[in-house]
């Protein structure tokens, strides 16, 4: 199949080079200057499971949108519908409320339509960006046009694994509104794998996406919550969530279950603060979203207020700037808003990250209080200096001579 992709960013590139995998003629189209940068050098600047050798030979041509359209036979629309960074979850959950910018994508719509009145054809058109419910019919079907034929396909893949996420998924959701687009990205799937394709409405679709990953982030609450509380009490926490994920028949699965940080990324954080200003737009009865964002936002100012408790003169360091283990993005990072909290809180913190900084920037070498607030494998052999406190809220650092280490969580707490 003629696979398009409109926009090759760090979701559409790697789904693209996934397709590309499989036997698909693959190409797009991006106006930014570095994805043709990328394509020219065969470098990629993220962290991506199976990127670099599947970048190194793609033959994924960079057309303009007029060609692009023109070879199509299934035209995915993967642009971003962002939020600024105060509803990005670095910082404390502001008392405003707001939608994705749908800016970006509607102007795509509309350079999409345009190309295929021009053009002269009609074309299967999968839209991808994550959006509100009502968002699709209100927003992007008005500017779509006679030619454009839509279905809704929200991925659910983790930035860093976005390749093995797209070929190999727990399932695949289609919103439809055309039943042909719908049908033509079905076959598709079936050629990358044999995963369950999930037919619903547009708008089941759009809730279903975000309800996907707002209940990720309820997980991730809810076992941070029990982090704290076995903490308080002397409890390991490790113990208790093994024996409740074996609550398999109700509780799901252990994914998400392992207590740390709070969640983060492109999605997360900003699908709370979305759903809350629709929860309250629509006068729901509780905006239980603005509760998951506190729980967040309090339980990373519970860890930095540990860490002053125990830093006794000793310079504050956050180790981990990413949003997640192994990745180098920081977009909805909580070890930032960590990192927030204890300057507001007036400490004079700084952050290493291995992953993000450059190789020219050095870890600290003098006895500080340590958070780690990515979980890198590298840092749980990390050299801290003797003298050093850690605070580690993964309860994953080796114990070491001349080092307290602090598992949040994992056991007795620590005398007064």
């Amino acid at each position: 199949m003629n696979v398009g992709f409109i926009g090759l960013g760090k979701l559409g590139l790697p789904s693209a080079l996934a397709m590309e995998a499989r036997g698909h003629r693959v190409f797009g189209h991006d106006p930014a200057p570095h994805v043709g940068e990328i394509l020219r050098t065969r470098r990629y600047p993220h962290v991506e499971q199976d990127l670099p050798e599947r970048l190194a030979r793609t033959e994924l041509s960079l057309l303009s949108l007029d060609e692009t359209v023109r070879a199509a036979d299934l035209l995915f629309v993967t642009i971003q519908t962002p939020h600024e960074p105060t509803f990005e979850g670095i910082t404390r959950l502001p008392a405003e409320r707001r939608d994705f910018d749908y800016r970006p994508l509607c102007a795509g719509i509309e350079q999409i339509a345009a190309a295929l009145d021009r053009v002269g054809v009609e074309r299967d058109v999968v839209v991808v960006s994550t959006v509100l419910p009502g968002t699709l019919r209100r927003e992007v079907l008005p500017r779509l046009g006679p030619r454009g034929r839509l279905c809704y396909n929200p991925f659910f893949i983790a930035m860093g694994t976005t390749i093995p996420d797209v070929l190999d998924p727990e399932f695949v959701l289609l919103g439809v509104d055309s039943a042909s687009a719908a049908d033509r990205a079905t076959a598709l799937y079936r050629s990358l794998h044999d995963a369950p394709i999930q037919r619903l409405s547009i708008e089941e679709a759009e809730l279903t996406k975000v309800l996907y990953n707002t209940w990720i982030s309820t997980k991730i609450a809810f076992a941070n919550t029990a982090g704290e509380l076995a903490h308080r009490c002397g409890a390991d926490v490790d113990r208790v969530m093994e024996t409740l994920w074996r609550g398999h028949r109700r509780i799901i699965s252990p994914a998400y279950m392992r207590p740390g940080m709070g969640d983060g990324g492109g999605c997360h954080p900003r699908d709370n603060i979305a759903l809350s200003f629709f929860a309250r737009s629509h006068d729901v009865s509780y905006d239980w979203f603005e509760s998951i964002m506190l729980q967040r936002e309090r339980h990373t100012e519970w860890i930095a207020r540990t860490a002053l408790e125990h830093a006794e003169g000793r310079p504050v360091v956050v180790l981990g700037k990413a949003f997640r283990a192994e990745s180098a993005i920081v977009t909805g990072s909580p070890a930032l808003l960590l990192l927030a909290i204890l300057r507001e809180l007036g400490c004079d913190a700084h952050a290493y990250d291995p992953l993000v900084d450059p190789p020219e920037v050095a870890p600290p070498a003098s006895p500080a209080c340590f958070v780690v607030a990515t979980r890198h494998e590298a840092l749980r052999e990390f050299p801290f200096p003797p003298g050093s406190v850690v605070i580690d809220p993964w309860r994953f650092v080796a114990p070491r001579a001349g080092v307290a280490v602090i598992r949040l969580g994992g056991g007795a707490p620590p005398s007064p």
